[in-house]
Order: C-alpha cells, then structure tokens, then sequence
C-alpha cells in the first residue's frame, strides 16, 4: 500500500525491479593462500544472488531513520527500484572489490 501511494504503481512490479537491481553478478570470498588471506572474486548463481539481494534491501531498511520497519523498507525498496539508495551501493562496493582483486581470480 505504501509502495502504490509513493509510485502510482504495482507494488508486485517495484519489489522485482528492486530485486533485480540489486542482485550482485559477483561477490569476493576471502581465501588464505600461503599465510595471507586474499579477497577472491566469485560468480554468484541468481539464487543465492537473489538471498543476497533481499538480504542486503532488509539491512539497509533496518539502518534507514523512520517511523517504522514497513515505512523504511517501502522507502528502501522504492529508491532500489529507481537506482539509489544503501542496498545499491552496497552491490557496486561489491561489484568494485571484484574488479578491484581481479587478479587473485585464480585462487578459486
């Protein structure tokens, strides 16, 4: 409801694009290699990309100032859908430590 007064749209069709923006292509996995730990780059499957989507909306909703969780998730869901807010840059901080650390790809 509150999605559908802010948008003047689908709800159902704000929440997917939501989700579908910020689902990562790829993540880092921390590996030790020889006494140091380095930060490798991975591919995510959809599913778990979509978990770490939902995961990472839910977080960024939680730390938003408001009156309430549905008012803050609304919100947070609304800028996702239009390509801001916590959830998305936490996927391009994602996105910018894989290509950062692109070069220890081979300890997979």
């Amino acid at each position: 409801m509150l999605i559908q007064q802010k948008t003047e749209t689908n709800p159902l069709s704000v929440l997917r694009q939501a989700i579908r923006g910020v689902t990562p292509d790829i993540a880092v996995k921390a590996r030790r290699v020889g006494g140091s730990t380095h930060q490798v780059p991975i591919e995510i499957g959809s599913t778990q990309g979509k978990a770490l989507a939902i995961r990472w909306l839910l977080g960024a909703s939680r730390k938003r100032p408001g009156r309430n969780m549905a008012f803050k998730l609304s919100s947070e869901l609304v800028d996702a859908a239009k390509g801001s807010g916590d959830a998305i840059r936490k996927k391009e901080e994602t996105h910018r430590m894989a290509e950062a650390n692109r070069a220890f790809a081979h300890f997979r």
